[in-house]
C-alpha cells in the first residue's frame, strides 16, 4: 500500500506520543466542582484533577457607618466629660452641713382691686412700670360720690345751725329760770310778812319749775343736735374714704406685672386692675429630701446662686419647712417609701440685700439654693461674700460697675 507524505507525517507524530509514558499525580483526588459542596470525586480512571477556583470576598461597603459610630461615640464621651467638668466648676464639692436644691425666684403676687363697683376713668401705670408705695395707680369715676358727698357737708352746716340754736334755747331757758327763781323769792318774803297769799307763793313755785324743766329740754336739744352734727361728720368721712379708696395707689414698693382691666371698664366690687409684685419678698422654693429636710431648721442661713449671675451668692434664710411630703406617696411603710418623700423648704432673700436689685433680681430665675444645716459649717470660698450685681450697689454702700465683686471679703471663683 502506498501512502501520501500527509499521511505518513500523521502515523510518526502518532507513535511518537503513544510511546511516551504518561503523567499522573499522586495522593491528588479530583475536586468535582460543586457550588453546593467539595466532595471529593472518586478515584480511577486516570483523570487530572480539578482544582477549585480561588473566591475572592468583595470589599465591605459599610466601613463609614462602623467610622461614623465611632466618632459619634467619641464625641459623646466627650461630652459627657465636658459637661462634668462645669458641672464641677458651677457646683464644686460642698462640705458637711450644707444641702442644696434647684428652684426658681419667685415674688408675692398683689392684686390691685377696686373696694367699690365704679367705672375706671384713668390709668396711670402699664405693665413693667416700677411703683413706689402709695404712689397712684389709676383713678374710678366717683361723681356719684361726690354728689353724696357735697349732701352731707350740707347736712353738716345744717345740723351745725341747730347746735347753736338749741344752745341759744338753752341761754333763754336759763333767763327764764333766774327770772321765775326771783319772783318765788319775793313771793316766799311777801308772804313772811302778810303782804302775799299762799296762791301766789304756789304760782310762782310751778313757774320757777316749768323754766327748769325747759331749761332741761333746752340743754336735751342741744345733746340731740351735736348727735345729729357728729353723724353728718361721719357721712362725709364715709364719703371721702370711699373716694380715697376709688383711687387705687400701690400699697408696697414693686413693679406692674398685668394690667387686667382698661378705661371705661365697669367693674364690681373686687375687680382686678393690676397684678403687682412684691419686689421686697423675693424666694425660692427647693424640695429636699427626708435625711436632709430633717435637719433644716427655721432662720438657718441659706444662699441662692441663680444661673444669670453664678458668681453671685445671694444671702437668704430659712422662712418655710413643709410638714407634710409634697410628692406621692402620701402614707409610707418602708424605709425605702421613706426615702422618696420630698419636703418644699422656702427662703427668702435679704430685704436689705434687694433694696436697690429689684429690676436684677426678677421673678422666675432658675437657680440653686444652699442651706447650712450645722452652724457651725463655714461656707465656701465661692459662697461666703455675695458680690454687687450690675449697676447696684455693695452692702457697704460703693457703686460696683459691671457686676465686679466688692473690694470687701469678696468671693472669686
Amino acid at each position: 500500500m502506498h501512502l501520501s507524505t500527509r499521511e505518513r507525517e500523521m502515523n510518526e507524530n502518532s507513535s511518537t506520543e503513544a510511546t511516551k509514558p504518561p503523567t499522573t499525580i499522586e495522593h491528588a483526588q479530583p475536586l468535582v466542582a460543586n457550588a453546593d459542596s467539595r466532595v471529593p470525586a472518586p478515584s480511577g480512571g486516570g483523570l487530572p484533577a480539578v482544582l477549585p477556583a480561588t473566591i475572592k470576598r468583595r470589599p465591605s461597603r459599610r466601613w463609614w457607618l462602623r467610622a461614623a459610630i465611632a466618632l459619634l461615640l467619641l464625641l459623646l464621651a466627650g461630652g459627657a466629660g465636658g459637661g462634668y467638668y462645669w458641672w464641677q466648676r458651677l457646683h464644686p464639692a460642698l462640705p458637711p452641713g450644707i444641702v442644696f436644691g434647684n428652684g426658681r425666684l419667685e415674688a408675692d403676687e398683689i392684686n390691685i382691686d377696686t373696694k367699690y363697683a365704679a367705672r375706671i376713668l384713668d390709668i396711670l401705670a402699664d405693665e413693667g412700670d416700677p411703683v413706689k408705695a402709695g404712689q397712684v395707680v389709676a383713678r374710678m369715676d366717683t361723681r356719684d360720690l361726690q354728689a353724696s358727698l357735697n349732701k352731707s357737708e350740707a347736712s353738716v352746716r345744717q345740723a351745725r345751725r341747730a347746735v347753736d340754736e338749741a344752745n341759744a334755747n338753752v341761754v333763754q331757758q336759763q333767763t327764764q329760770v333766774v327770772l321765775a327763781k326771783q319772783e318765788f323769792d319775793r313771793a316766799v318774803t311777801l308772804l313772811k310778812k302778810g303782804y302775799q297769799t299762799q296762791e301766789v307763793v304756789d304760782q310762782r313755785q310751778q313757774q320757777l319749775d316749768g323754766a327748769n324743766a325747759a331749761l332741761l329740754a333746752a340743754n336735751a336739744r342741744v345733746t340731740e343736735s351735736e348727735h345729729a352734727l357728729e353723724a353728718a361728720t361721719h357721712d362725709v368721712e364715709l364719703y371721702n374714704v370711699e373716694i380715697n379708696d376709688d383711687t387705687l395707689v400701690a400699697p408696697v414698693n414693686g413693679r406692674i406685672q398685668y394690667r387686667i382691666a382698661n378705661v371705661g371698664e365697669v367693674l364690681p366690687a373686687g375687680g382686678h386692675v393690676f397684678a403687682m409684685l412684691d419686689t421686697s419678698y423675693v424666694y425660692m422654693d427647693l424640695y429636699l429630701p427626708t435625711n436632709s429636710a430633717g435637719r433644716v431648721r427655721y432662720g438657718a442661713d441659706a444662699r441662692i446662686v441663680v444661673d444669670a449671675y453664678p458668681k453671685v451668692a445671694i444671702p437668704a434664710k430659712v422662712l418655710f419647712i413643709a410638714t407634710q411630703a409634697q410628692f406621692t406617696p402620701k402614707t409610707v411603710e418602708t424605709q425605702t417609701e421613706r426615702d422618696k418623700l420630698m419636703f418644699r423648704v422656702r427662703v427668702r432673700i435679704d430685704a436689705d440685700w434687694l433694696r436697690g436689685r429689684s429690676d436684677a433680681v426678677s421673678s422666675g430665675l432658675p437657680g440653686v439654693a444652699y442651706v447650712l444645716t450645722n452652724a457651725t459649717t463655714k461656707w465656701p470660698t465661692s459662697l461666703q461674700a455675695y458680690p454687687a450685681l450690675q449697676g447696684a450697689a455693695t452692702p457697704q454702700g460703693t457703686a460696683t460697675p459691671q457686676g465686679a465683686p466688692a473690694p470687701q471679703g469678696a468671693a472669686r471663683q
